[in-house]
């Protein structure tokens, strides 16, 4: 059996002038060597080979089709529309990887691969009929073809479909994240609808309504707004409705009224809301 040597690390004590302190103690072992995994070398060895095919099939297929296209257009927008026609199918085969423990995801880039293939080999094949090479139009077709079926076992042999009952386990999984990540956008999207009305509510409040003028023959507190009852407990809104109900309507006011009657740590924005709903109500 092959080994090769790690360098490991353990604490050991160790004393100069009488103190000892822990220290590091560095050492070697011997591990032994896993066989090779031939298995992956090939697989990794075949799917370089595959990336290396589709690179020279999109040069192929660019300088005929951008060929092509260059009889009724400039040539640089010809070449740079012929990348599409490749680049469609090549663009389907990594989502269809993204895909590949998923065979119903899966399905859909692989048809529409096919499909961007077939429109690509059509365009290469029409170049050489109308160049008058037939035989090299078809020839120049059937290598994106060849490429595109290659890169199609190499993605089989990559898949891993799952079991019925463990695609439901990752179905459920992945809606849940999915759900998660959604409320993450509602979320800011509340917050920041709520920020504006916070604002809307801050612009209000710089400009108050005017509060009317209290009856003359009302008794009036020392403060100059009319003695209101100190009777008690009753609610923020109760509080609300007995301020207004005897002429105070200034926030100021109803909110030291509804402090000392109703809730003595009430907010100024609730107190302020429910007294502008108690006057639109009146």
């Amino acid at each position: 059996m092959k080994t090769r040597p790690i360098q490991r690390t353990r604490l050991v004590p160790h004393t100069v002038n009488g103190k000892t302190e822990m220290v590091l103690d560095r050492y070697e072992v011997e591990v032994p060597v896993p066989p090779r995994d031939w298995d992956r070398l090939i697989l990794n060895a075949v799917t370089a080979a595959a990336g290396l095919l589709v690179a020279v099939a999109v040069v192929w297929s660019t300088a005929s089709i951008g060929d092509l296209l260059a009889r009724v257009t400039i040539a640089p927008a010809a070449y740079a529309a012929a990348v599409a026609f490749d680049l469609a199918w090549i663009l389907c085969m990594a989502v269809e990887w993204l895909a590949r423990y998923d065979p119903k995801r899966a399905k859909l880039p692989r048809n529409m691969g096919h499909g961007a293939l077939a429109v690509a080999m059509i365009a290469v094949g029409a170049h050489g009929w109308l160049a008058g090479q037939e035989a090299i139009g078809i020839i120049g077709a059937v290598v994106s073809g060849i490429v595109k079926a290659l890169w199609t076992i190499v993605l089989r042999h990559h898949a891993k479909p799952l079991d019925d009952k463990t695609q439901q386990w990752v179905d459920k999984q992945r809606a849940e994240a999915g759900g998660e990540l959604a409320m993450v956008a509602i979320n800011r999207e509340l917050t920041r609808a709520r920020g504006l009305v916070d604002a809307e509510e801050n612009a209000l409040r710089m400009f108050p309504d005017e509060a009317p003028e209290p009856p003359e023959d009302e008794e009036e507190s020392p403060e100059g707004i009319p003695a209101l009852p100190m009777s008690g407990p009753m609610t923020i809104a109760d509080a609300v409705r007995m301020a207004v109900s005897c002429g105070v309507i200034a926030p100021d006011a109803v909110l030291r009224y509804v402090r000392q009657v109703a809730d003595a740590n009430a907010k100024e924005s609730s107190v302020e809301r429910t007294l502008r709903e108690v006057r639109k109500g009146a």
